[in-house]
């Protein structure tokens, strides 16, 4: 059985995430979360499109986690610094 990617981006994510097929259309589940209900994704008729939902919503959750300022403490940024500087003294050293 081959897998498409949308799916198993969300199975990567969530490893018991299923279909639940409702009177209202179907959704991508975790458990009781509906994956997308995050970013607003409408409840579609095709199973598809579901999978393609929820792996946007993966996606997209996974790109705001990586640049949120709030991401890195005041020490890492620190550290960072300071190897920024470090490399930068090293190059003027060897510069003369």
């Amino acid at each position: 059985m081959k897998i498409d990617k949308n799916k198993k981006r969300v199975l990567k994510e969530y490893p018991d995430a299923y279909i639940d097929t409702m009177a209202g259309g179907i959704r991508v589940m975790n458990g009781d979360d509906f994956i997308a209900e995050e970013f607003y994704m409408p409840i579609t008729t095709n199973v598809d499109t579901a999978w393609k939902y929820a792996a946007l919503a993966c996606k997209t959750a996974q790109n705001f986690n990586r640049t949120h300022p709030m991401r890195m403490e005041l020490s890492e940024f620190e550290s960072k610094y300071n190897r920024i500087n470090n490399r930068k003294r090293r190059g003027r050293r060897n510069v003369k």
